[in-house]
């Protein structure tokens, strides 16, 4: 099973679309909330290379990176592997 985690804030609109996009998905994450606890600020920022904005999603403790990037995996259909699902016919 893939491990999923994505650090967030409750008003981050980025972070709604993303968790959004993983939730279409049926793939579980862990949702790490930066603004509930001040010590995963900083977790997220080392595990990130040192980017201070939301979200930063890890699958597999690999870094994807933001919204944005999981998005464009999405588009490129490379998300579907990642998550290790297989994709149907379209």
């Amino acid at each position: 099973m893939v491990k999923i985690e994505i650090y967030t804030t409750q008003a981050c609109p980025f972070c709604i679309k993303a968790k959004s996009l993983l939730e279409q998905k049926e793939a579980g994450y862990e949702e790490i909330r930066v603004d509930k606890n001040q010590e995963k600020v900083a977790e997220a920022v080392e595990r990130s290379g040192g980017r201070r904005t939301v979200p930063q999603i890890f699958i597999d403790n690999q870094h994807v990176g933001g919204y944005d990037e999981l998005n464009a995996l999405e588009k490129q259909g490379r998300l579907d592997s990642m998550l290790g699902q297989t994709r149907g016919p379209a």
